[in-house]
């Protein structure tokens, strides 16, 4: 099955990052927003520097962890339905290969050919590729869109842990008794950083992704730091 096309008018089309790109921006953000909101729980609490940098790569570590296994096992289903969904149009396409034309020319026409045209254009896709026909236009699939979970895995490992060091170093470097002010400052400004690039990256406005990682971000680290400071434990 081929669902690849050589186009004679090439574009640059940002929905084909959409896999990877939703990955790496969802592991760079949680790196730093949830070891930022740890490291200012946790100093909130008021222990000492050591407990605050031990919790900082415990989280650092773990999340790294948890976002490649949250991504992989995700992922992994949304790919095993889609495996699903293409073996019964498989079969569909052998014990009703009649039906199945006809859904496809159904399809054609809701999207606003007429009845002869949509005919024509579902008995000529067919004869050249049933399966591929259905899988692109009756399921929605297509090789851009296709779940890969190691990919997924990967890039959310690595930008969680890129992101999630620069918090950590922000509060190794910071002086005593400054550890939290320079966290959240470091925090925003990385935040800020990331959202742009995210929309950059993805053909997006620039201000509505900026503005709502920095609200997100600030909302958590300001929630973890009250936790802490109410019960004066690790967060």
């Amino acid at each position: 099955m081929t669902l690849a096309y050589t186009s004679a008018h090439e574009e640059l089309h940002y929905v084909d990052r959409a896999g990877w790109l939703r990955a790496a921006v969802l592991g760079a953000n949680d790196g730093i927003v949830s070891v930022s909101s740890l490291i200012v729980g946790v100093a909130a609490a008021d222990p000492g520097p050591a407990a605050v940098l031990v919790a900082g790569a415990a989280g650092l570590a773990a999340g790294a962890m948890s976002m490649a296994a949250g991504e992989y096992v995700s992922v992994s289903s949304q790919s095993d339905v889609e495996r699903a969904d293409i073996a019964r149009e498989r079969q569909a396409l052998i014990d009703a290969p009649e039906a199945e034309e006809a859904e496809l020319a159904s399809i054609y026409e809701s999207r606003g050919l007429s009845p002869e045209t949509a005919a024509l254009v579902a008995r000529e896709l067919t004869e050249k590729d049933a399966l591929a026909a259905h899988v692109r236009d009756e399921l929605g699939l297509s090789e851009v869109h296709t779940a890969n979970p190691l990919q997924a895995a990967f890039a959310s490992a690595v930008t969680f842990t890129g992101a999630a060091a620069i918090p950590l170093a922000a509060a190794a470097l910071a002086p005593d008794g400054l550890i939290i002010p320079a966290v959240v400052v470091t925090t925003l400004i990385c935040l800020a950083g990331l959202g742009a690039v995210g929309a950059r990256a993805g053909g997006a406005p620039l201000l509505p992704a900026t503005a709502r990682v920095l609200f997100w971000g600030a909302a958590a680290m300001a929630i973890t730091a009250g936790v802490g400071r109410i019960f004066g434990v690790s967060v």
